[in-house]
């Protein structure tokens, strides 16, 4: 009987590709599906397309005719501040999703996979960042049709401002997703977003509140927000202060996010 030479283990065909993806698993196609998944959620786009809008027609429009010391509207003043605060909710709920995910036993599933915890990330935070530009965009409509009128520039920065500002809460809701359980995950966030909202003047300006939690509102994480969001409309000019309030806040809730994700994964 004839005796086949071995195969060289280099030559072989049947191995398993250990390879590691490129971008630490990263792909467009995984990102589609999640922005898909969080466009067919009703209560969401409810929540945070449609409530700050009405928001705006019950206590924006009322304010119609009366102007700010630079002469443009306070309703603007109060569309931009409505915007930050649909961005933020936007941003936070499409982020606090991982919480389901953990309960379903998902991404423990993934931690299975060539799957790095930065692309994970990645993936919901750029998820949840159109989501908070949809948010944005929708309330600026309500406003421009509701007969807000300011520059163009004004509509242009301010947008830009809530928007990229609202990162600091898509790591905040992945934070939160990995820190609380599922049926608790939306009892911590309504509550906390309302009072960051206040805090950041959003619905009352800061300068009505007492004088020791204005200085404690120049910490929180909204604060630069809108800060930087109203500064267009209000020629106040960007505050450093500002800018090193959202950087510090994305760099804290990220960074915990990531860790959270390691941490809840780590028996797999």
């Amino acid at each position: 009987m004839t005796t086949l030479p071995a195969t060289p283990a280099a030559t072989r065909t049947d191995q398993p590709d250990r390879r590691l993806p490129a971008l630490g698993g990263f792909a467009p196609a995984v990102l589609g599906i999640e922005l898909r998944r969080v466009l067919r959620n009703r209560r969401t786009l409810a929540f945070t397309l449609i409530m700050p809008g009405a928001f705006f027609l019950i206590f924006g429009l009322p304010q119609a005719g009366q102007t700010l010391d630079n002469g443009r509207p306070v309703t603007a003043y109060v569309m931009i501040s409505l915007a930050v605060y649909a961005a933020m909710v936007a941003t936070t709920s499409a982020g606090g999703a991982v919480a389901t995910e953990r309960a379903l036993g998902w991404s423990r599933q993934l931690r299975l996979t060539p799957l790095r915890p930065t692309a994970y990330v990645a993936t919901k935070l750029i998820t949840a960042m159109a989501l908070g530009l949809l948010a944005v965009v929708v309330e600026f409509l309500v406003g421009a049709a509701a007969g807000v009128r300011i520059p163009a520039h004004v509509w242009l920065l301010a947008g830009l401002a809530a928007w990229l500002g609202s990162l600091v809460f898509a790591a905040f809701g992945l934070f939160i997703g990995y820190l609380v359980p599922a049926e608790n995950v939306m009892q911590f966030i309504g509550p906390i977003l309302a009072v960051l909202a206040m805090f950041g003047g959003l619905f009352v300006p800061v300068e009505v509140l007492p004088d020791v939690l204005q200085q404690v509102a120049r910490f929180t994480p909204v604060y630069g927000m809108g800060e930087l969001s109203r500064a267009p409309l209000t020629g106040d000019g960007v505050s450093m202060a500002g800018v090193a309030n959202i950087a510090f806040w994305v760099l804290v809730f990220g960074i915990g996010a990531a860790r959270l994700f390691r941490r809840d994964t780590a028996r797999v």
